[in-house]
């Protein structure tokens, strides 16, 4: 008897741009990677009070700085959501 290439357990391919996954983390890619030509296209110099000191930086540091913090928002926030709203039966 010929054996399949494809078990009966197996599931069908997906194509790959159809995943969940991929299609939930192209836009954060896309989003990172117009941030990052933002962020290192200005490279001067620039004062920043934080609360009380004053410090010089380069513009793109600050810019970096500012959108590492809300990455690490969101991965909170989802996290909180994913916690407080599991997901449900079908």
């Amino acid at each position: 008897m010929a054996r399949s290439s494809r078990t009966d357990h197996q599931q069908p391919h997906t194509p790959f741009l159809s995943r969940p996954g991929v299609r939930r983390l192209a836009p954060f890619v896309l989003v990172t990677a117009v941030a990052m030509v933002f962020i290192f296209e200005n490279r001067e110099d620039v004062k920043i009070r934080l609360l009380v000191p004053e410090v010089t930086m380069p513009l793109w540091g600050a810019l970096l700085i500012a959108w590492g913090l809300g990455v690490l928002a969101s991965v909170i926030m989802l996290r909180r959501h994913r916690d407080r709203h599991p997901p449900r039966q079908k």
